[in-house]
């Protein structure tokens, strides 16, 4: 049974006489510990209609390219397949989201959709449930705690979240039993026709994307591969995740943020499965608090962020403490002022800034605490602190496997001052927390960071 918070009725419309219930998947790509799925599944069986899962791949989705699309059509690759396994038919089209599930009204008796919190998702919902002549039903999976169920308004810290989240969290920590599907395979002669995405590096040449920047062949998409590495990150990692996640030399962090970005995995089931994770040490115990903590309050303060302030894409979502200590610095002499093809390529004169610029376009993955520096320096070594903001976002949004999503957009503000209090005043900072070269070199052993991508510094 899916808790009522998560469920929300975008239009007051009729549930149809036709054939189909339509899970219009979007933003939670699996079929595992997905709430809007069990919805749409349940609610075939209780219509006794069939179950149809339905995904349009756009040519145009905002700032991504090939890396991205690659990720994403080998996760709905094993989709598909797992969903023959349980006799339910899923119809990929090429098709802007919004408008390829229109096409599919003459079959729906109803329609279900995950929730997204970006503008353009928001948009596309509020379109096909405007447009459509039956019932449209948003159910939330991407995150633990509903939004609107946290908070009903921005939050100005983890602190004040956190507080929130712990009074209600239980009564969302619920196991999802699947249920059995009763229906049949749909195999109406009359959808409209499929892109093949059974290989998929066919699939993307027939696209017509942005393919300046290639795949990462060291990460694949998909459930299976999610849940692959946390259990890795469980027996290997989490014993020192607490001690060790901030250190750019070691290897101590999931890896998870590219699969909950697209919703191959569900954030419910890996905060169960590290709740639940058998214990054999105090510095394990501190290392599933700090993890849970990431993945519980920050992640969902980014979604608190990016769904209560329209501005979550721009300069001017920083609070006002922010704004105003950075224009007041904004005619700081600076050191170095770099242009685009230097930050892009990594051509500073900053050794740890360049390596953290050479795993992002290497690997379409930085570590958490050099992306934190490498904002900082942007921020820095920029004309303005508005120039260096637009910088930080293109550079996230192109090449991050999780680029476009909301920790992307509230971790780029962070460094601008969201979500943190003014520290001692410096210059181009002003009151906004700084980071530096010789803090990373004390803390770290960077020269280790550094050689692990001196074999890309010729990108």
């Amino acid at each position: 049974m899916v808790e009522a918070d998560r469920i929300k009725y975008l239009n007051s419309k009729d549930i149809m006489d036709r054939p189909d219930v339509i899970y219009w998947m979007q933003s939670s790509q699996r079929i595992e510990y997905n709430h809007a799925f069990e919805f749409a599944l349940e609610s075939a069986n209780n219509l006794g209609k069939n179950l149809i899962v339905y995904f349009g791949i756009t040519e145009n989705y905002p700032q991504a390219n090939e890396r991205h699309y690659y990720f994403m059509l080998e996760g709905l690759k094993e989709i598909k397949r797992e969903l023959e396994k349980i006799n339910v038919r899923m119809l990929i089209l090429k098709n802007s989201p919004e408008a390829g599930i229109l096409k599919l009204l003459n079959h729906a008796a109803m329609i279900v959709v995950d929730r997204g919190y970006l503008k353009h998702e928001i948009s596309w919902r509020s379109h096909v449930a405007e447009a459509s002549d039956c019932s449209v039903v948003q159910v939330e999976t991407n995150v633990i705690v509903p939004v609107e169920a946290a908070s009903s308004k921005e939050e100005y810290s983890a602190a004040t979240l956190r507080r929130k989240l712990e009074k209600i969290k239980e009564r969302f920590l619920n196991v999802i039993k699947e249920t059995e599907y009763m229906g049949a395979y749909e195999t109406d002669k009359n959808f409209p026709k499929e892109i093949d995405i059974e290989d998929v590096d066919a699939a993307i040449a027939k696209l017509n994307i942005d393919k300046s920047v290639g795949q990462i062949s060291q990460m694949h998409g998909g459930t299976l591969e999610a849940k692959a590495r946390l259990e890795v990150f469980l027996k290997e990692r989490l014993y020192k995740f607490d001690s060790k996640r901030n250190d750019p030399s070691e290897e101590y962090c999931s890896n998870l943020s590219p699969y909950l970005h697209f919703g191959q995995i569900s954030p419910l089931y890996v905060y169960l499965k590290v709740l639940n994770y058998q214990i054999s040490s105090a510095e394990m115990a501190e290392g599933r608090k700090a993890f849970l903590e990431e993945l519980f309050v920050r992640r969902e303060l980014a979604m608190n962020f990016v769904y209560y302030n329209k501005n979550y894409d721009s300069y001017e979502c920083l609070p006002e403490w922010a704004l105003k200590t950075l224009s007041k610095h904004s005619d700081d002499r600076r050191a170095y002022i770099y242009e685009t093809k230097d930050f892009e390529f990594a051509k500073t004169h900053d050794e740890y800034w360049n390596a953290a610029q050479l795993e992002l376009l290497k690997y379409g993955k930085m570590h958490g605490y050099m992306r934190m520096y490498w904002g900082k320096k942007i921020l820095e070594w920029s004309e303005t602190p508005q120039s260096a903001y637009d910088m930080a976002l293109y550079l996230n949004n192109k090449y991050e496997i999780d680029g476009r999503d909301p920790n992307g957009f509230a971790g780029i503000a962070w460094c601008f001052g969201k979500h943190d209090r003014p520290w001692g005043e410096r210059e181009i900072f002003g009151n906004v927390r700084c980071m530096v070269y010789s803090g990373l070199k004390r803390k770290f052993n960077m020269a280790k960071y550094v050689q692990k991508l001196e074999p890309f510094s010729h990108i």
